[in-house]
C-alpha cells in the first residue's frame, strides 16, 4: 500500500470515528429531550389532576378593545368557602406594555366606595358579588376608564396549594411584626419561610393600625416574591406541574396557548421588574361611612383617574 493510499485509509477512519460520536451525541440529546418532555407531561397532568375537582366556574366576560402595545388583566381572589357568590377580596390590574416589556401592579383597595353600574353605590368588592368579574370589570371601567382585556379568578385555597407547588420549602419572606388575628395561622416577627397557607395569612391580615392599605402592600410583596420564586433556576422542575394546576385552579379567559405565549413573551423580553401602585392614592380619599354600605373609602375618582391613566401610559 502506497503512502497515498494510506493517508485516505486514515482520513476514512477518522470520518468514520467522527461520524459514531457524532451519532452517540446526537442520540444522548434526543433521549434527554425525550426524558424532559415525558417528565413534564407527567408533572403537568400530575398538577392539573390535583386541581381539577376546584376550579371556579367560567365567568361571562366581554373584553375591552385590544390596544397596540398594551393588554391589561384583571386578577380577582375570592374566599369563596364553598359558597356560591363571594365578595372580592383581591382585585388587582396587570398591565403589560408589549413594546417595552414593563410590567405594572395596580392594587384596588376593596373599600372604595364605587358607583356600580345598575346598583346603588357600594364597596368595591360588592360588584363581584353582584355580578362577576364583568360586573366588577364594568365598574372599573366607569370609575377610572381603565381598559380591560383579560382576567384570572383564583380562589384562596388555589392559591395555597399553587404556593406549596411552586416551592415545596416556603417561600422566603421578613414579616415585619407578629400576625394571627382572622387569617388562620400564627406568624411571629422576622425572616422566615412561610408556606402556602402562610403566606395567604400574611397576604390577608389586616387587624393592625394600617387596615386595608397594610394588607394590600403586602399583597403587592407577595406578588413580588412569587415572581422572583417562578424566575429562580432551582424551581425549575416544579414548572410543568405548577402550570397543570394553574390550569386547573385559575379559572381565565385566556387559552392554555395564550397563557403559554403570554408568560414565555413576557420571560423572553427579560427585566420583569414590577412597577406598583395602590388606588386610592395617599392624599386623595377620606373615610366615611353608610348604612348600607357600611365604613367606606370615599376617593377623589377623577385624580385617583388621571393619576392611574399617567402610571398605564394610556393616552
Amino acid at each position: 500500500m502506497d503512502e497515498q493510499q494510506t493517508h485516505e485509509t486514515r482520513q476514512t477512519r477518522y470520518k468514520k470515528r467522527k461520524l459514531r460520536k457524532g451519532r452517540v451525541f446526537f442520540t444522548f440529546i434526543l433521549l434527554l429531550l425525550i426524558v424532559i418532555a415525558a417528565y413534564s407531561i407527567f408533572q403537568y397532568r400530575s398538577g392539573l389532576k390535583l386541581a381539577g375537582e376546584t376550579k371556579l366556574p367560567e365567568e361571562e366576560f366581554v373584553p375591552d378593545e385590544a390596544m397596540e402595545n398594551i393588554e391589561n388583566y384583571l386578577i380577582v381572589g375570592v374566599d369563596s368557602r364553598g359558597e356560591e357568590k363571594s365578595r372580592s377580596d383581591t382585585m388587582m390590574v396587570l398591565s403589560w406594555n408589549k413594546d417595552t416589556n414593563d410590567l405594572k401592579l395596580v392594587s384596588f383597595m376593596r373599600d372604595i366606595y364605587a358607583d356600580i353600574p345598575g346598583y346603588k353605590s357600594y364597596k368595591l368588592n360588592t360588584a363581584y358579588y353582584l355580578g362577576g368579574v364583568q360586573l366588577l370589570k364594568d365598574t372599573l371601567n366607569s370609575m377610572f376608564d381603565v381598559p380591560i382585556h383579560h382576567y384570572a379568578l383564583i380562589d384562596f385555597k388555589s392559591f395555597e396549594a399553587m404556593i406549596d407547588i411552586l416551592a415545596p420549602d416556603g417561600i422566603k419572606m421578613d414579616v415585619e411584626k407578629d400576625m394571627s388575628a382572622h387569617i388562620g395561622v400564627t406568624l411571629t416577627k422576622g425572616i422566615q419561610k412561610l408556606n402556602g397557607k402562610e403566606l395567604l395569612g400574611y397576604a390577608r391580615f389586616r387587624h393592625d393600625a394600617e387596615g386595608d392599605f397594610g394588607r394590600v402592600e403586602r399583597q403587592q410583596k407577595v406578588i413580588e416574591a412569587l415572581k422572583e420564586e417562578f424566575l429562580s433556576p432551582k424551581n425549575v422542575g416544579n414548572i410543568p406541574k405548577l402550570v397543570g394546576a394553574a390550569k386547573g385552579y385559575v379559572t381565565t379567559d385566556l387559552t392554555t396557548g395564550e397563557e403559554l405565549k403570554t408568560v414565555l413573551s413576557i420571560v423572553a423580553g427579560g427585566g420583569l421588574e414590577i412597577e406598583k401602585m395602590t388606588i386610592p392614592v395617599e392624599g386623595t380619599y377620606s373615610y366615611n361611612s353608610y348604612s348600607d354600605a357600611g365604613d367606606v373609602i370615599e376617593i377623589d375618582t377623577e385624580e385617583n383617574k388621571q393619576l392611574l391613566h399617567d402610571f398605564l401610559k394610556l393616552e
